[in-house]
């Protein structure tokens, strides 16, 4: 009876439910939360606080000196609510659940989501699961869903402050208005079902990464504008860029990685031909594992062996077919698997004393044995990629011609550098290396203009083949120049701040890249030969990029860095000044690389964020107010009116600067081109200032009807007149792309590039 009549009054069945619901709590805290006076309510406060005592519903707890539930006190609550529940007759709810069925709502699967997925105490969640219960009750819904009852919990957690739990509880997933818009807006790019697939799946892992894997400083960062990651969708999955060693599977054949695996493994090659299907399907397999670029260094050296005695016939045609089948093959992007190849106009001596493998991976001397199989290859790759490009542009692979010293200088390669050039004047798709300086006798490139050197373990195998980049973290420059009140100073020491967060972003995605391998979830990368992995994670690099320096500078200095010597200077200074930083925080563990890569994604997106945030008055961008970027991969944009020559001292600047990656892209006019004039530009860019990597572009339209290709963009075809069957291409980046898949702002300002006809003045 005292018990019962205990619970008889709401006041004193209301602070039972406090003290379960908030956990102990002072006599203050129940007045406070009661809104309760003590100089006016104190004394009856008192009675119904002493009457919960003597019934034994309450005890005190000596040391906090707060009140607690007893075990009575617990039961007597369940008791009321299920008393209360029968009473009132409650209709039957039914939920539409994840599995796909209809099932009886049941709270006791709330209380335990609860306590599983956010750790909410078993007694706190119970009691949100009544309140949840109780306002869904107060509903007329034919039926519930997950999602519905997992918003109306937040919002109870929301409104009691436990902001924490909420956090952890959040669903991921996409609104049914953006999964529709998605699916249009994928459709236009023409890239097929597996690219919606993978957008729609890269949105989900982006919200968790930002919401369960980055520090919150971090999340906040990205999604601010301070700072961006490239490729979130992929973040804790796998690395960005690799580079391969064909050698591995050459001498051991292609092993998927997978113990389950019920195909064949492909043994060591015994021709040239199934050495190629044997690197095709090397590609393929890899790319489910890598998010971005493929490299293959010294291409045609470690396939020299396997040419040995064939006719040039044969070799063309199984050029062909690699270039045909690898063009076809695509990534889930829904587009081509990205691969360069590092073509050698000699064997280097590092390589030349190296034992080489040929047919079933036998030994077969070194491969400076095969110095003239090794320029024969490059000379059919490119009369291949020549006649291929023909009907219709062949981007795919790119070809890295990497230029040494003592290939320019050799006269068996001037007709190799000038086949290059020529196949560049049409299509553009050569990029030339610059390995004559000591520092990049080593370096190995990819098209985007990723760079690995032997600057780790001073070992070039090691630092160079097998490993990779991890993916890029871009500081958005112009920022920090508005945040500093336009002054160097606080520039500078804003940079410090932000660039701490990128490297702890960048060591968060090679512990989960790393866990990933242990987990099994990266078997062909994880794959062992003699006991050591296929992929050297402990090499791979931590590129750190930027964006914007060129407005960057612009804020702070009244000019933009092309347009004055004293701007420029401030330019190199301020890069000058982020590679010292990035190399102070380079760890024994931690590979950090101050990199100039390309992101146009970064560079609209932050570039928007900054005009919402600071206004017109304040922001310098490219582009269009409606369509507003920041120049990224290059120092200068593409639209700046400057001479090339101008151009390549520039760039040259800041490629030293960059060791982790650069590219320079000298647009060409919709003309022809000698080859000659522009073998003499790339001489200049190397020799003259120190270009890491340079290529050259084209605006190119082709024409599916007629099959034919011609330069600049046109609107009908100037054989059969046609309009609807013309594609446009050009590059965005590092790589060509259909210009339709273009963003807006980027096709806006694609006639206003300054174009160069190149000549020998």
């Amino acid at each position: 009876m005292k018990v019962l009549k205990a619970i008889s009054s709401p006041q004193r069945l209301q602070i039972l439910n406090l003290v379960l619901e908030r956990g102990p709590l002072s006599y203050t805290e129940l007045m406070g939360l009661l809104h309760l006076s003590p100089s006016r309510d104190a004394g009856r406060f008192a009675y119904h606080l002493k009457y919960l005592l003597r019934a034994d519903l309450l005890e005190p707890d000596v040391k906090t000196k707060k009140y607690r539930l007893t075990d009575l006190g617990r039961m007597i609550i369940d008791m009321a609510e299920d008393v209360e529940e029968q009473i009132s007759k409650r209709r039957k709810m039914f939920v539409r659940t994840s599995r796909l069925a209809m099932e009886e709502f049941d709270r006791d699967k709330i209380a335990e989501s609860l306590v599983r997925e956010a750790g909410v105490p078993l007694d706190l969640a119970q009691k949100i699961a009544r309140e949840t219960e109780g306002r869904l009750l107060e509903f007329k819904t034919k039926y519930l869903t997950a999602p519905l009852i997992r918003e109306f919990v937040n919002a109870i957690l929301i409104e009691k402050g436990l902001e924490e739990y909420r956090h952890k509880l959040t669903r991921l997933g996409l609104p049914v208005y953006d999964v529709t818009q998605l699916i249009r807006t994928m459709g236009a790019t023409s890239l097929g079902v597996e690219a919606l697939h993978k957008a729609a799946g890269d949105a989900v892992l982006e919200e968790y990464t930002l919401l369960a894997v980055l520090p919150r400083d971090i999340a906040d960062a990205h999604l601010s504008g301070t700072l961006h990651l490239n490729s979130l969708g992929s973040w804790i999955l796998k690395p960005n860029e690799f580079m391969h060693d064909l050698r591995f599977f050459l001498q051991g054949g292609l092993n998927l990685g997978r113990e389950a695996f019920t195909g064949p493994a492909f043994p060591p090659p015994k021709s040239f031909e199934s050495a190629l299907l044997m690197v095709s399907n090397l590609l393929k397999i890899a790319a489910t594992e890598i998010s971005g670029e493929q490299n293959l260094d010294f291409f045609n050296v470690f396939l020299a062996p396997l040419t040995k005695g064939l006719p040039n016939d044969r070799i063309k045609e199984g050029l062909r077919l690699f270039i045909h089948n690898l063009d076809q093959s695509l990534s889930d992007r829904g587009s081509p698997i990205e691969a360069s190849l590092g073509l050698e106009l000699l064997v280097p001596e590092f390589l030349g004393e190296k034992e080489a493998f040929g047919p079933e991976g036998k030994a077969v001397g070194t491969y400076a044995d095969f110095a003239e199989e090794t320029r024969l290859l490059v000379t059919l790759l490119l009369e291949v990629m020549s006649e291929e490009g023909g009907s219709k542009p062949v981007f795919n692979p790119s070809l890295i011609i990497k230029a040494r010293p003592e290939a320019i200088k050799s006269r068996e390669c001037e007709d190799l550098l000038f086949k290059s050039h020529e196949l560049a004047t049409g299509s553009g798709t050569p990029y030339f290396a610059n390995l004559c300086p000591q520092n990049q006798r080593y370096a190995s490139y990819t098209a985007t203009g990723c760079r690995l050197g032997a600057d780790w373990t001073e070992d070039w195998e090691l630092d160079t083949l097998r490993t990779g980049s991890m993916d890029s973290v871009v500081i958005n420059l112009p920022r920090l120049s508005y945040d500093g009140g336009k002054e160097k100073t606080q520039f500078l020491e804003l940079l410090d701040d932000r660039l701490e967060m990128a490297l702890r972003a960048l060591e968060i995605k090679h512990q989960m890249v790393n866990q990933r391998l242990r987990e099994g979830l990266l078997p062909f990368l994880a794959q062992r030969i003699n006991g050591d992995h296929y992929f050297r994670l402990e090499n791979a690099a931590h590129p750190i990029s930027f964006v914007g320096l060129n407005e960057a500078v612009k804020s702070l200095s009244g000019k933009y860095l092309y347009e004055d010597e004293g701007a420029l200077n401030l330019a190199q200074e301020l890069i000058s000044s982020l590679l010292r930083a990035v190399q102070r925080y380079e760890k024994p563990q931690t590979r950090v690389y101050l990199s100039m890569a390309s992101s146009p994604e970064a560079a609209e997106r932050l570039a928007e964020l900054d005009v919402e945030r600071y206004g017109w008055m304040q922001v310098q961008v490219q582009g269009t107010r409606e369509k507003p970027f920041y120049t990224d991969m290059a120092a200068a944009p593409l639209e700046a009116p400057i001479f090339w020559k101008e151009r390549i001292n520039v760039e040259g600047r800041f490629h030293e600067l960059t060791p982790g990656g650069h590219l320079t892209v000298i647009q060409l006019a919709d003309k022809e081109t000698d080859p000659n004039n522009l073998l003499l530009a790339t001489k200049y860019g190397l020799e003259t200032h120190n270009l890491g990597l340079c290529t050259y572009g084209r605006n190119l339209v082709h024409c599916n009807r007629c099959q034919k290709t011609f330069f600049g963009i046109l609107s009908k075809c100037p054989l059969c007149g046609s309009v609807n069957t013309l594609v446009c291409f050009g590059r965005v980046s590092g790589r060509y792309s259909p210009i339709s898949q273009w963003t807006t702002a980027k096709r806006l300002l694609l006639e206003k590039r300054v174009a160069y006809t190149l000549n020998s003045g």
